[in-house]
């Protein structure tokens, strides 16, 4: 056994054991794993431990770690868990199945349209800007219902919510909040929760987390 799938066997006891500790349904929890950065070696052996979900954050690099391992293996499934330009949808909406990075009405309407082009209606999460952060992606939570409404309008599948806790917070107090948001307009699904609090995530909520270093190790630099 590689020490990859060791990783992914440790994390799925893992989520098992919260899952069942907080009377939740360990199938509705999907692991993603966070290949970004990561050499076509490591993903290889998580493939070969029989992980498919895997999560990128840039186009181009995606395209370099799964075009030709898309067709090998016809049942992986790819989100974009990274912030995507406007002129990369294109791209974005052809190589991913899940957008999670919705976060601005210029980007709803670029992907609406490709989406209409390729006739490919991906499910999306909107990332939202728990903490209200200047530098950080997202939209903030007081316009999330009028944003919720234009995605609608586009015909936008919009599935869930998505976030990334400020680093020096307590990442549980915006899980919680992002459940609160979630509960507000409609939606189940829940991407919170990385390699240090997927776990805090899970007892709150959490139906996808997002694991990187806990699985592969150190990214590249």
């Amino acid at each position: 056994m590689t020490q990859i799938s060791e990783n992914l066997k440790i994390l799925r006891q893992k989520i098992e054991k919260q899952a069942l500790g907080y009377a939740r349904k360990v199938e509705e929890i999907n692991l993603v794993a966070v290949s970004k950065r990561q050499p076509v070696e490591k993903i290889q052996e998580a493939l070969n431990a029989g992980h498919r979900l895997f999560g990128e954050s840039r186009v181009q690099e995606a395209y370099e770690h799964w075009q030709d391992l898309r067709v090998q293996y016809n049942n992986l499934k790819l989100h974009l868990i990274g912030p995507l330009q406007t002129n990369k949808a294109k791209e974005a909406v052809a190589l991913f199945d899940v957008i999670e990075t919705v976060d601005r009405e210029k980007l709803v309407l670029a992907l609406s349209l490709e989406m209409k082009k390729q006739e490919r209606f991906l499910p999306c999460f909107i990332q939202v800007n728990t903490g209200d952060e200047e530098q950080k992606a997202g939209v903030s939570p007081e316009t999330l219902p009028d944003f919720v409404t234009f995605c609608q309008e586009q015909n936008l599948n919009i599935v869930g919510l998505m976030c990334i806790p400020p680093v020096d917070e307590p990442p549980a107090l915006h899980f919680a909040f992002l459940k609160k948001l979630a509960h507000q307009n409609g939606f189940k699904e829940l991407s919170m929760g990385m390699s240090s609090d997927f776990e805090q995530a899970i007892a709150i909520g959490a139906t996808y987390v997002r694991v990187g270093t806990g699985i592969f190790g150190n990214r590249e630099s």
